[in-house]
């Protein structure tokens, strides 16, 4: 009776160790982040009350995380890239998709946590560049697109890279209402910066039916982007034109398809054949234009002598 009872607490603590989260330092974590799809990420600390009590809540639902969405889940205690993916510290859940981070900030709530990271298996946010900006966003025109949120970074700035995971969870809350984008103001995006007089990173512009809103907020969370939509039609922020494209960015939006007809013989020859169409519809309405109805002359009616 004594050993069956040895042998029971022995498959409880077993099984209490198995359902531990797997804990790994810096470099596993990079490895990890390279080499798996998809990997979640407990930051924490030591002597850390509600770091304790996120772990418990992933222990939980980490059979759940597996089956539905094949990832692993790991910790890391004290790391020194908590910092690139949440400013606030620790703890910190983050999810990567093939390297690209969506970091939670809901509650500490398993169902929450599951349904959010189900629904964003893939990157959220869209890149944009001066050759698909105006052609995704319509922006001149507020069509047919929807709303466009769309953050302003460059390679050089380090506070950019912190917003990345950030970025991701704004737009895993928010993509159900609107398109969230970002654009490298420095590389590919250098017109685009130019037509939203845009001289530094980051910036965050909401662009919606033909104007242009400014988010000039201090609070760089996801709590805080999403406020500032929520409460965007009682709030005192005046918003601008949508600037029109220049000469130079429309010169831009029509190289990719320039360059798609000088790869493509097939192509050029419907090019050719539509340019030669357009010309002939040119020449032959001048004509018609040139020739003017000829006017009718008033013949003079004799009058009847009278008798």
């Amino acid at each position: 009776m004594l050993t069956l009872r040895i042998f029971l607490l022995f498959c409880l603590i077993s099984a209490g160790f198995s359902r531990r989260i797997e804990k790994v330092d810096d470099s596993e974590l990079v490895s990890l982040i390279k080499s798996e799809d998809q990997v979640v990420v407990l930051f924490s600390k030591e002597n850390c009350e509600k770091c304790e009590e996120l772990e418990d809540t992933l222990e939980n639902i980490q059979d759940e995380l597996r089956e539905s969405l094949g990832c692993g889940i790991v910790k890391v205690q004290n790391s020194q890239m908590t910092a690139i993916y949440d400013p606030s510290k620790e703890p910190s859940l983050v999810f990567f998709r093939r390297g690209i981070p969506l970091l939670y900030e809901g509650n500490n709530n398993g169902d929450e946590i599951t349904q959010l990271f189900a629904d964003n298996q893939e990157p959220v946010v869209k890149e944009l560049s001066d050759s698909t900006f105006e052609h995704l966003t319509q922006a001149s025109t507020g069509a047919t697109t929807g709303d466009w949120f769309v953050f302003f970074y460059s390679s050089d700035c380090h506070s950019c890279r912190r917003l990345f995971a950030i970025w991701e969870g704004v737009g895993a809350v928010l993509k159900r209402k609107m398109n969230v984008a970002r654009v490298n103001r420095l590389q590919g995006g250098i017109l685009t910066a130019k037509r939203f007089n845009i001289e530094e990173s980051p910036v965050f512009i909401f662009i919606r039916q033909g104007k242009v809103y400014r988010y000039k907020g201090k609070d760089l969370t996801i709590k805080g982007f999403v406020n500032f939509i929520d409460n965007l039609h009682t709030s005192k922020v005046k918003p601008d034109p949508v600037p029109p494209v220049t000469v130079s960015g429309l010169r831009e939006l029509a190289q990719p398809y320039l360059k798609l007809i000088m790869e493509n013989p097939n192509y050029q020859l419907y090019a050719g054949g539509a340019i030669a169409v357009l010309l002939l519809i040119i020449i032959a309405s001048r004509a018609l234009k040139s020739k003017k109805p000829p006017t009718k002359s008033s013949k003079p009616t004799d009058k009847k002598k009278k008798k």
